[in-house]
């Protein structure tokens, strides 16, 4: 199984980038780790949230294989914890599935297309984090899973 981040713009701040490259990379020592960066909206710019939603949704869409399962971080996703999360991961793997999509959406949320092509919505938690502190969230909490999977005490 590969694990595919797929984030809505660059990550601007060096700190958060170099942290949520570094879970990625850790991530990769139990599974092929990528990420996809999808162009940010020029509408985000002009505070026109639909148009936004729906340019980016295309670039999503676009990156997300036909036999993907996808995962959409979503503020009114499912909250669980990180042994339920890895529960899941390893269902997902013994499933045989190829590839697990993780999706971080842009300033203005998501288009409906993509939270249609979800398979689950993941809620990190009842606060609000910006796209940066998210992406590098679940990455960290992908690996926290994977440890969990795969017997290793990184997650005590």
């Amino acid at each position: 199984m590969k694990v595919r981040f797929i984030v809505v713009g660059k990550t601007k701040s060096p700190h958060w980038n170099a942290l949520a490259e570094e879970y990625a990379g850790r991530v990769s020592r139990f599974l092929k780790c990528e990420t996809t960066t999808v162009r940010e909206s020029p509408a985000a710019l002009a505070a026109d949230p639909a148009k936004a939603m729906d340019q980016e949704a295309g670039g999503i869409l676009n990156a997300i294989a036909a036999d993907s399962l996808v995962v959409l971080l979503d503020v009114e996703g499912e909250q669980v914890t990180s042994q339920a999360l890895a529960g899941k991961v390893q269902r997902w793997r013994d499933e045989g599935r190829k590839e697990l999509c993780f999706v971080v959406g842009g300033h203005w949320g998501v288009a409906e297309a993509v939270r249609k092509r979800a398979d689950w919505r993941w809620s990190l938690s009842k606060l609000t984090f910006t796209h940066e502190m998210a992406r590098t969230l679940a990455a960290e909490q992908v690996y926290r899973a994977l440890t969990i999977v795969n017997g290793f005490p990184y997650s005590k």
